[in-house]
Order: C-alpha cells, then sequence, then structure tokens
C-alpha cells in the first residue's frame, strides 16, 4: 500500500469515527473553555478525556464537582456517567482519535505573547503522536502559530518521525488545524452550539476532519484556507471589540467635560436602525481575548515590518481606563474634603464583568493595587469570590468584605454590576459612590458620582 493511500486510509478510518460518535476526544486545559467543550462532546455521546495538569481541577472533576460557577456539578456528574473522565497523565493521548488543546496565551510582563502554554502541551503530546491523529488548536494567537510553533515541535518530538499532512502526501502522518474559540462566559442569550465554527486545517482533509468533529456539536462550521486565517478571524472578532471600546471610553471622558451623559447619547445612537452597534464604556477591559489580542497582532506585525497604530491606540485608551478611575475617586473625595490617603474604599465586584466568576485581566484588580499605592484602605466585595489571593499579575491576599455598614466607607466605587447587588439600598445608605458601569442609572442622589 502507498504513503498516500495509507493516509486516505486514516482520513477515512477517523471521518467514520466522527460520523458513528466513535471518536475518542481529549480536551487539553479544562478551563473556561475546554470544559465546557468537553462537555458538549460528552452530551453528544463521544467518549471524552479531558487532560490538565492542574490535578486539583483533575480530583474535582472525577469525584463529580465543578470549580466554574456557571458549570453545575449536575453536568459534571451527567458527563461522568457518559464515560468523561479527567486525568493528568499525557500518556493516554495514545489511545485518543481527536486531541484539542484549549490553554491559555497570556501576555508577558512585557506585554509580549507568552505561548509557553502552547509549547509545553505540544511537548507533551509529542511522544503519544500517533499517524492519524488530528490535532486541533483553539487558544487564541498570532497568525502563523500553529504552523511555525505547534507542528514544529509535534514533527521534532514524536518517536515516529510522523509529520503534519500537507495533501496528502505522507502516510506517516497526523492532521492539524486550528478552530478559535468564541466562548462568552454568561451569555444566556446564546447556546454554546448556535455559535459558528470556524476551521482553518493544513490540509483539505484537516479542514474535513475538523469541521466534521466540530459540526458533531455546533449547528454550523465556517471552513477558512488555512490555520493562518483562522487565527487571524479571532483577533478581528476581538480587536474590533477593543477598537470600538476604546472609542466609547475616550468619548466618556470627553462628554464627562462637557457634561454630557455618554449613557444616553449611546442609547439614543442606538435607535438607528443601520450603520451602528453600541459598545459600552467601562473602568478598563477583561477577560481573557479583548485585553490581550490586540498586542498578539501588534507583537507578530512587527516581523513584517508593520506598525498597527490604529489598535495599538485602542490598546493604549483602554490600558489607561483604571487610571481614570483613581483619578476620578480621588477627586470625588477631594470634593468632600477628604483625601485619597488614608480613606476606606470598598470596590464592589472584582470579576471582569458582571454576573461571572472569572478573574482574568480584570481592571478590578489593577484599580484595587492604583488605590493601595495611594493609601488608600481597600476592601472589596465579589459574590462569586469568597477571597482573592495572588495570580499572574496581582498578589492582593484579600477576603470578601460583608455586604453591610456602607456608612463606613468614604468611598464605595462600583467596579461590576453584578445582578445581586441592589444598588438602590447601596446608594442610599453609603455617604459616596462612584459608579464606573451606570450601574446607579434612573437613582436620583447627590451622592452619587459617575465616571
Amino acid at each position: 500500500m502507498s504513503l498516500q493511500s495509507v493516509s486516505a486510509t486514516h482520513f477515512s478510518e477517523l471521518k467514520s469515527k466522527i460520523q458513528q460518535r466513535e471518536a475518542r476526544v481529549a480536551v487539553i486545559g479544562l478551563g473556561y473553555v475546554g470544559l465546557p467543550l468537553a462537555l458538549l462532546y460528552s452530551e453528544r455521546d463521544f467518549p471524552v478525556t479531558g487532560f490538565d495538569i492542574d490535578k486539583r481541577k483533575v480530583n474535582t472533576l472525577n469525584q463529580g464537582g465543578s470549580y466554574i460557577f456557571r458549570i453545575t456539578d449536575v453536568e459534571i456528574e451527567r458527563a461522568r456517567k457518559q464515560g468523561f473522565v479527567a486525568t493528568s497523565d499525557y500518556s493516554h493521548l495514545v489511545e485518543m482519535d481527536a486531541i484539542i488543546i484549549c490553554v491559555p496565551t497570556p501576555l508577558n510582563e512585557y506585554h509580549e505573547p507568552d505561548l509557553s502554554y502552547i509549547t509545553g502541551t505540544a511537548e507533551s503530546i509529542a511522544p503519544y503522536l500517533r499517524a492519524g491523529h488530528l490535532i486541533i488548536l483553539e487558544s487564541t494567537t498570532y497568525p502563523g502559530t500553529t504552523e511555525e510553533v505547534l507542528i514544529p515541535i509535534l514533527e521534532k518530538g514524536n518517536k515516529h518521525q510522523l509529520k503534519a499532512c500537507r495533501g496528502g502526501e505522507n502516510g506517516n502522518s497526523f492532521f492539524v488545524a486550528f478552530s478559535p474559540e468564541r466562548e462568552d462566559p454568561g451569555n444566556q442569550t446564546v447556546a454554546r452550539r448556535d455559535i459558528p465554527k470556524v476551521v482553518g486545517g493544513l490540509d483539505a482533509q484537516a479542514s474535513e476532519l475538523a469541521a466534521a468533529l466540530y459540526g458533531s456539536i455546533f449547528n454550523r462550521t465556517v471552513p477558512v484556507s488555512s490555520p493562518a486565517a483562522a487565527e487571524m478571524t479571532k483577533l478581528l472578532e476581538n480587536i474590533y471589540r477593543c477598537v470600538n471600546i476604546a472609542l466609547v471610553n475616550e468619548l466618556k471622558m470627553l462628554c464627562l467635560r462637557m457634561g454630557i451623559d455618554i449613557w444616553e447619547v449611546i442609547q439614543a445612537a442606538s435607535t438607528k436602525p443601520f450603520g451602528f452597534q453600541p459598545f459600552y464604556p467601562g473602568p478598563g477591559l477583561g477577560g481573557h481575548c479583548i485585553p490581550v489580542d490586540p498586542f498578539y497582532l501588534s507583537w507578530k506585525a512587527k516581523e513584517y515590518d508593520f506598525r498597527t497604530r490604529f489598535i495599538e491606540l485602542a490598546g493604549e485608551i483602554n490600558t489607561c481606563m483604571p487610571y481614570h478611575v483613581l483619578d476620578s475617586v480621588s477627586r470625588a473625595l477631594n470634593q468632600r474634603q477628604k483625601a485619597l490617603n488614608g480613606a476606606k474604599v470598598l470596590v464592589l465586584g472584582v470579576a471582569y464583568k458582571k454576573d461571572i466568576d472569572d478573574l482574568r485581566e480584570s481592571p478590578a484588580l489593577t484599580i484595587i493595587e492604583l488605590l493601595q499605592r495611594e493609601g488608600a484602605k481597600v476592601s472589596y466585595h465579589d459574590p462569586y469570590f469568597p477571597e482573592v489571593g495572588r495570580g499572574r499579575k496581582y498578589d492582593l491576599q484579600m477576603k470578601c468584605a460583608p455586604l453591610d455598614n456602607f456608612n463606613q466607607y468614604d468611598c464605595v466605587l462600583i467596579v461590576t454590576d453584578h445582578s445581586d447587588y441592589d444598588f438602590e439600598r447601596i446608594v442610599r445608605e453609603s455617604q459616596l459612590v462612584v459608579d464606573t458601569r451606570n450601574a446607579t442609572r434612573g437613582i436620583e442622589n447627590p451622592n452619587i458620582v459617575h465616571c
């Protein structure tokens, strides 16, 4: 049998397994992206194994528990009854048919891409790679990562001299694709399976296999010509949001000086039935994607002697928003003949957006550190975080304060507008409320300051 026919055999066998829901699916990285994805496959009767280097997560899942607020223990237990299991032992990858990588891609201290999770995962996969494996990267990254970073590690590190399939010319090969995650934590209006899945394979066979695999759990797949095109698609989606949020943040600061209500302006502009989509200002960007993705593309663009000035400017504006909040709190206290140094400040909400348990890149963490640096005595409350310890970019070691006795604070600062909060009561019982989210709209009280 020729090498090309061997490759065709791997392709047809895997596609048949996918269609019969017999393909064994591995999901590496059981966080906010990977765990929901694993559960979707389990719901559709695929044999699923989750992989994570965090043994606490593995143990929690194998005991039927969840560590993500929006995923219940009932969902985990249902998946376990369907055969779902979690492990930290990468040797089990040899038993899998499809391997989906959902690991973090943060920025380092110099705002440059940190691909250590991708490279580390690839190095862990490589020894267990076999011919016919389908490898899909979902982690948000710059165009070229799949071909320039992931594939070389897999090809170099495997034991059988396997190569990524490029047009079916090598039977001793594996299939590779990129499909960007499109998770939106806290979104209750769009079901995960209704979000179209973009897929870009290294060759036509990889694209077809990846589309078949995702098409079994998502209602629509969108093939593109290459992994790089799929990588760029994800960046465009998030940079579009970043730029527009920066625009409205800048307009908010101008409107504050002009005495105009930016929220009223946005609401009025939203009545236009074409050519306008509303974006809303806030204390800064949070989450894994929007604050990070523009810097990934800007960094990569330098390789082509190209500066993404528009994108970099948007990033600068959004990065400065926590400093704007700091200045607003300081001015509001000064107007009441109080200094920020020594003031007692309660920060309401530390999650990066309302009604989720996600701290990634949350502007609240930066705001707390800035307030502390100026001498403020800072407490926080968030129903999703009984404590905030240490992360990649912060070391707060704080415990959630009780949601009472608001009058003891010189300032209550609304950073995240969780639905649990009774803002009318908060305003009524507080000396000063600085609102970064327009959470107090409709409440008339001279102690409210919008920023």
